[in-house]
């Protein structure tokens, strides 16, 4: 008898809180109904609840049945302006849409021509649902994807020393301030003979591959010049080298700025030199 009554009066009771049973709803809380009304599907748009109601009756979408679903969209509005939503002027265009090719399609077809068919009402409406079904896939190809901050994060990684050594660019100042060096330099050995001497270029810039193949490497710019040569001597020795740098036979490199510049035969196979002249 215990159970009997401990069941019945269980099922008199409105709700159970702490294993304690109400048998009255308490009067000082109000939840009107309407708040518990709940909207299961959400659209982004009316092409979005076309496609949802299409889909939902199993049709092809190329032969769309418009009185049913023109009915299903209207009931769709109705039910949203019961809700106190907010309908977007899309939906009461495509609304408009609807009825509009539910009443042509209940009038006769005409045709353009004899051999032509008759246009369907439908066609516009067909078109623009596959196009939006196509972008509504690819939409959730795209979010399958995985993406940065969801699936994985970014790492970033300071390198503090580089792999390749750039060295400083030797520029035409600085080959003229390794030239002016030289020249005072010659100046300082006085020499007082006269006479007419034929200088070869052509023989200088030998001399200056004989001497580069012979010392190896790199070679200092200023140990390149005699001074016993005299300015004319200097002069045709420094254009042979101007010329054999043209030619692409030797090359100039320099270790850092302000640093004294090396000579070396051309590396034909290897990486080209900072600069050449």
């Amino acid at each position: 008898m215990q159970w009997l009554m401990r069941l019945r009066q269980s099922c008199l009771s409105v709700a159970r809180i702490y294993g304690t049973a109400m048998e009255h709803l308490p009067q000082d809380l109000y939840i009107p109904p309407d708040a518990l009304e709940i909207m299961l599907d959400a659209f982004e748009g009316p092409l979005d609840l076309l496609l949802y109601l299409i889909r939902k009756a199993n049709v092809d979408i190329l032969d769309i049945p418009m009185a049913p679903l023109t009915r299903q969209y209207l009931d769709y509005i109705d039910s949203m302006q019961a809700s106190n939503l907010e309908l977007a002027a899309e939906y009461l265009v495509m609304a408009a849409m609807l009825i509009e090719i539910k009443s042509r399609m209940l009038l006769p077809r005409t045709k353009v021509g004899e051999g032509d068919e008759a246009e369907d009402p439908r066609a516009e409406l067909v078109r623009r649902l596959m196009e939006y079904e196509q972008m509504k896939l690819a939409g959730q190809k795209l979010n399958e994807m995985p993406q940065a901050e969801r699936e994985f994060y970014w790492v970033e990684t300071l390198v503090e020393k580089s792999l390749y050594v750039r060295h400083p660019d030797v520029s035409v100042a600085d080959l003229k301030e390794a030239w002016d060096s030289i020249f005072r330099q010659a100046k300082l050995n006085k020499n007082h003979k006269i006479g007419r001497e034929e200088l070869s270029v052509r023989e200088h810039m030998g001399i200056i591959l004989r001497l580069l193949q012979e010392r190896g490497g790199f070679v200092q710019f200023e140990t390149m010049f005699d001074p016993e040569m005299g300015a004319p001597g200097l002069v045709v020795h420094f254009l042979a080298m101007l010329e054999l740098a043209r030619e692409k036979l030797v090359e100039f490199t320099q270790t850092e700025a302000f640093q004294p510049i090396y000579v070396r035969v051309h590396q034909g196979g290897s990486e080209p030199s900072q600069e050449s002249a």
